[in-house]
């Protein structure tokens, strides 16, 4: 932990030293060397293409490149520097045109995904794991169909064997949807319990009119009441960490490329090669 600390103050440190050298440049020459703009577009490009190795950087994890929490660790805080850099190109201004308000808005959305993403990876993996650990994703929709199917033959049980309806019928009333799908998820995302406590307490007043028999059928179904509320806690979680990269990652190749096109059109109708 004191390794990590130490590591964290020596990024954060690096980080401050090159944002004031930055704000320093910026103010110094922004308005008087010509070739500023150039100078941080293709410093805020190479940064972004060593950011973008990263991904590559996951799926050849035999190669020697270096410890993967170092290059974590520098996406982060290179990531944030790639924010002081864009400001500095842009002139802290709005773009004009609508080709560069796109690759202005895809910057944004790969800035604002990634901090998103690093919040999410922190917290959600420990709040897994409090929950009781991690069921592997593509298990869950297995793990599900057995709940409905015991939670279904519970019901059907007590109906033929204590000849009455009511536990059928709360079942078909108030379990029957609850157990055929995943339910709650904004719910667990934002650790909200009501549905669950609602459900149960309704299992809870129902005991009043059973017998001896169907109050241990009712335990049983509020049991699994609690494994289904567990497992949609885990879906939803889970969900979250994969579907971030749906939006990080696609947004991180388009920038790329809207920013080599834009390279091309500088140099192309500036005579900037020259």
């Amino acid at each position: 932990m004191k390794g990590f600390a130490k590591r964290r103050l020596q990024w954060i440190a690096a980080l401050v030293v090159a944002t004031v050298v930055a704000a320093l440049g910026y103010v110094r020459w922004a308005e008087e060397l010509q070739r500023f703009t150039y100078l941080t577009g293709w410093l805020l490009f190479a940064l972004m293409l060593v950011l973008t190795a990263y991904n590559t950087r996951k799926k050849l994890p035999f190669l020697p490149l270096g410890k993967s929490e170092t290059w974590l660790e520098f996406h982060i805080y290179a990531g944030y520097f790639t924010a002081v850099l864009f400001l500095a190109h842009v002139r802290v201004r709005w773009p004009t045109g609508w080709f560069e308000t796109v690759l202005f808005l895809l910057y944004v959305v790969v800035a604002l995904s990634g901090i998103v993403g690093l919040i999410l990876t922190r917290g959600l993996p420990k709040r897994l794991t409090a929950h009781g650990g991690e069921v592997l994703f593509e298990r869950i929709p297995f793990v599900r169909r057995d709940l409905h199917e015991k939670s279904e033959a519970l019901a059907l049980q007590s109906a033929t064997t204590q000849k009455t309806p009511i536990i059928a019928e709360f079942y078909a009333r108030h379990l029957g949807d609850y157990f055929a799908r995943h339910r709650h998820f904004f719910h667990h995302l934002l650790e909200i319990r009501s549905p669950l406590n609602a459900l149960l307490n309704k299992l809870t007043d129902l005991k009043r009119f059973l017998n001896t028999d169907e109050r241990a059928v009712a335990e049983q179904l509020s049991d699994l009441v609690r494994q289904k509320d567990g497992l949609d806690y885990q879906r939803a979680l889970q969900l979250t960490l994969r579907l971030w990269l749906f939006v990080h990652i696609p947004a991180t190749y388009s920038l790329m490329l809207w920013s080599l096109a834009h390279i091309i059109l500088v140099y192309g109708f500036s005579g900037g090669t020259r």
